[in-house]
């Protein structure tokens, strides 16, 4: 065993047990057995997955082959068989086991083995190897270089402050010999271990170099689908939050699409307002002044035939200016005074003679009448847009 296996062992061993004392083990085990239950009968056992775990004894000169739990042997034979044969046997027994899951286990008899119940401290828990190899002088009549030996931890309540193992010792002397015999047999082994009525204790006695290598495709398969997994599952949630956050551009799009829309509205609406309000204004204003045309002739029927204009001009104000000449000018403020369009005829100035005319000169400034209540102030700009 590496030195880095050997630093590395006490973290294994500690999560291993915190697995085992774990209830996910039992609800696996339960889901699995569900599960290949769904499956047809000739697939089951493809499924069952698992090591297989069959027992090796050897008793005299007899060796026999049992699975664990059974208690009848699947086949038998002598030391004194022909090597090959011995081979031979085994092999047919074992033909029809999926090598992967194959497990073989050497069960040593009771009297062989040694098992000592401990009580030892709580913090020897992450290292009972460590320090069953100080306590092998202490615990048993041989060495630790004598023995091959290995530690359970046992599930029986213990002390505050200590827990229970057993430590389960073999002597060199006694494995050695069957486990040269197995290797001139080219018989691999996974554990050596103690007989338990019909099934095994659950300790392994075997040298860790004696330990047996095996390739485990299906393993690496296994590894190789599950990494596949977890790449489709990081691809699918990458190509989710892709489409989630397309789906947000797409929509911020849109938002910002019906805001540019939602605005132009907003500025016809706007405009379609001031433009019904100018217009509405205009109407207002034409109809609440005096147009050019109604003026003119409101001017023209009143002054006498003997007036004539020289000028006529209305201001932004409402004034009207008439300047002429007329025989009988005074008698122009007469003509204008009941006028409905104009008020508050005045002369601005002196009468004075034409010498060339021999009529008045004058000039005659009124104001345009102010509409009545409600409507609006007469514009001097509206009415001047009546002059041609």
């Amino acid at each position: 065993m590496s030195t880095a296996t050997q630093s590395l062992r006490p973290l294994v061993d500690r999560m291993r047990r915190a697995w085992r004392g774990s209830p996910l083990p039992d609800f696996f085990c339960w889901w699995g057995g569900e599960l290949r239950a769904l499956l047809p009968v000739r697939w089951q056992s493809f499924f069952s997955g698992g090591a297989d775990w069959y027992l090796l004894q050897h008793e005299g000169t007899q060796w026999s082959l049992r699975r664990a739990g059974n208690s009848l042997p699947m086949t038998r034979w002598n030391d004194s068989d022909d090597s090959l044969i011995q081979q031979t046997t085994l092999t047919s027994a074992l033909k029809n086991i999926d090598p992967e899951d194959l497990r073989l286990a050497l069960l040593l008899p009771t009297a062989a083995v040694l098992r000592r119940t401990l009580a030892l401290p709580l913090a020897a828990r992450d290292n009972l190897l460590q320090v069953m190899a100080f306590e092998i002088d202490r615990q048993t009549p041989f060495s630790a270089a004598q023995v091959y030996y290995a530690v359970r931890e046992l599930p029986q309540p213990a002390a505050a402050g200590r827990v229970n193992a057993e430590l389960v010792a073999v002597t060199r002397s006694t494995l050695d010999p069957l486990l040269a015999l197995l290797g001139t047999l080219s018989i691999p082994i996974d554990a050596v271990d103690l007989a338990v009525g019909n099934d095994r204790l659950g300790v392994n006695l075997l040298p860790p170099e004696q330990t047996t290598r095996r390739v485990r495709p299906r393993l690496r398969l296994n590894l190789a689908l599950a990494a596949g997994a977890v790449v489709l599952l990081l691809l699918t949630l990458a190509t989710w939050l892709h489409n989630r956050q397309a789906a947000l551009a797409n929509m911020q799009d849109t938002v910002e699409s019906m805001r540019s829309e939602a605005q132009q509205v907003t500025s016809l609406r706007q405009q379609l307002q001031d433009n019904a309000g100018a217009a509405g204004f205009l109407a207002q204003r034409k109809k609440s002044t005096v147009s050019m045309l109604s003026l003119m002739q409101e001017i023209t029927t009143r002054l006498p035939d003997t007036a004539w204009l020289e000028r006529f001009s209305v201001d932004n104000t409402g004034q009207v200016g008439l300047q002429g000449q007329s025989v009988q000018a005074a008698k122009l403020l007469d003509a204008l005074k009941d006028s409905t369009l104009i008020t508050n005829a005045s002369f601005q100035g002196s009468i004075q003679p034409d010498p060339t005319t021999g009529k008045e000169r004058f000039y005659l400034t009124a104001q345009l009448r102010q509409p009545a209540a409600g409507k609006g102030k007469p514009s001097a700009t509206a009415v001047g847009g009546g002059v041609p």
